[in-house]
């Protein structure tokens, strides 16, 4: 017997507006008793350019979690302590590596609660921390947004995360679309599963075009000095700081290093929800393709092999992540299109869908590149033209980034906010999302190396000198090392 296909409501996940709380984020506490943190955070800004902050939380009281009582509050709770949390780690000369009770205590319940890991993860800097300008107008336009809270201040960190918001809101009808089109799979009604899929690859070319708006409201120099530094975790982290992670300090007298990966929009369950529902595989970066093992898998939603893409379900709030291993068990596009191989419509539209898909990979690439790569190499040239006795630098992910190391262990060294690295991992998920096609001129086409270098784009003309085991586009966090954990914006 077949497994019922998911139903939305069942895992918080609205038609509407996907993974985004179908209510929407609380702009503060409803309860006074959370005034102290809602203060701290309204200020959070000024404390930590004045260096104050550690101070204030230091003197804080530790409060109860018991006043939270609806979901929206305790995601506003969450989000407002994973800020003050990485404030106080992120914010002064050199990191902490010690968060104290008046944020580890509650922080540590409330995660507990709602599934997720007691650092700033996507959910609580996206999804958890955005309201709409306008409560007439939908908020998968941009230009309705607005966020809740940040490290900075600036106008280039709300855009950073609102673009992931938009494209959050704009991907939702997807999710009861494809839900729609395994339903007719499993009737085997093509003319609806072709409609599905034509509507999907419209929504992912829309979804690409949202993404490449990024630049118009976030300045790369200002993301990577100045906002990715308190994204990243502590998780490999050493070289910025925190070689042994951070203490989260409970007062049970059995305290120890916990290491986590900081925001990455590899935490997006709904990119996963993409792969998932077109039966694409991801392999550990660096392994290629299994020929022999294929066909025991062909038209089957394949098992999850990739740690890293495991590990970042782990930082998706808990109904999210189950209703992902859930889909895995009902995942039928990609049989019911091999099996019908003959009918053009149905594979065109499939193809179209993993076209579509791998041009979005495609475009987070060249964010990346534009974000991370060439800001990096422009800071590592930087810092050789300096006398080391110029001034007093922060310790974080980005003057690690900066290290005068020989270029090929700098190359295997630069890290995400995650500590993961960055390109490998990208170039191979966008090739593996090509890799299902059917139709054997599209087939081609998904599998060629477009050398696009300088062809329109002035970003890219920078990149005429490629780096020896870098790949030539590239995506959100950091320069990516090639090894199994792998990850970008910070990071996917």
């Amino acid at each position: 017997m077949l497994p019922p296909v998911p139903v939305l409501g069942d895992y918080g996940i609205s038609p509407e507006y996907g993974f985004l709380p179908s209510e929407l984020p609380l702009e503060s506490s409803p309860d006074p008793y959370y005034n102290k943190w809602e203060a701290v955070v309204a200020n959070l800004q000024g404390l930590i350019l004045s260096k104050r902050l550690r101070g204030v939380i230091d003197r804080l009281p530790i409060l109860s979690t018991a006043g939270l009582e609806h979901g929206s509050e305790w995601r506003r709770a969450y989000s407002l302590l994973c800020f003050m949390a990485h404030g106080y780690i992120w914010g002064g000369d050199s990191p902490s590596e010690r968060l104290p009770p008046a944020i580890s205590i509650p922080l540590l319940h409330i995660s507990a609660y709602l599934e997720v890991p007691p650092v700033a993860t996507y959910a609580a800097v996206c999804l958890w921390n955005f309201k709409p300008l306008f409560a007439d107008e939908h908020v998968d336009n941009l230009e309705n947004l607005a966020t809740l809270t940040t490290f900075t201040g600036s106008i280039d960190e709300s855009w950073f995360y609102l673009v992931s918001v938009a494209i959050e809101a704009r991907g939702a009808p997807i999710l009861p679309l494809m839900l729609t089109a395994i339903e007719a799979a499993r009737k085997n009604d093509s003319s609806t599963v072709v409609a599905c899929l034509r509507r999907f690859a419209e929504r992912l070319d829309d979804l690409g075009t949202l993404l490449q708006r990024m630049h118009e409201g976030c300045d790369p120099h200002v993301f990577y000095h100045r906002i990715r530094p308190f994204l990243a975790g502590s998780k490999n982290m050493a070289e910025a700081g925190l070689p042994n992670g951070v203490v989260y300090e409970d007062g049970s007298g059995k305290e120890e290093y916990k290491q986590y990966s900081g925001g990455s929009n590899a935490q997006s369950s709904i990119i996963q929800f993409f792969d998932i529902v077109l039966g694409i595989q991801h392999r550990p970066t660096g392994e290629k393709k299994d020929v022999a093992s294929e066909g025991e898998l062909e038209g089957i939603a394949p098992p999850p092999k990739h740690n890293f893409l495991l590990e970042m379900r782990k930082y998706m709030p808990g109904p999210h992540r189950k209703f992902l291993e859930d889909m895995t068990l009902v995942a039928n596009i990609r049989e019911y299109v091999e099996t019908h191989s003959k009918n053009v419509e149905l594979t065109s539209a499939y193809d179209a869908c993993l076209a579509m898909l791998r041009a979005f990979r495609d475009k987070h690439i060249n964010i990346v590149s534009r974000y991370i790569i060439i800001k990096t190499r422009e800071s590592r040239s930087t810092s050789r033209s300096k006398s080391p006795e110029k001034a007093r630098r922060k310790i974080n992910i980005a003057s690690a980034s900066r290290q005068d190391k020989n270029d090929n262990t700098a190359k295997k060294n630069l890290k995400g906010t995650g500590g993961t690295a960055l390109l490998p991992f990208l170039k191979q998920a966008r090739d593996e999302t090509g890799e299902p096609t059917l139709n054997q001129w599209a087939k081609r086409v998904a599998s060629r190396e477009f050398n696009t270098r300088g062809k329109g784009d002035f970003f890219l003309g920078k990149l005429d000198e490629q780096p020896e085991g870098e790949v030539e586009l590239g995506g959100l966090a950091g320069t990516w090392t090639i090894d199994d954990n792998a990850g970008g914006i910070c990071h996917y």
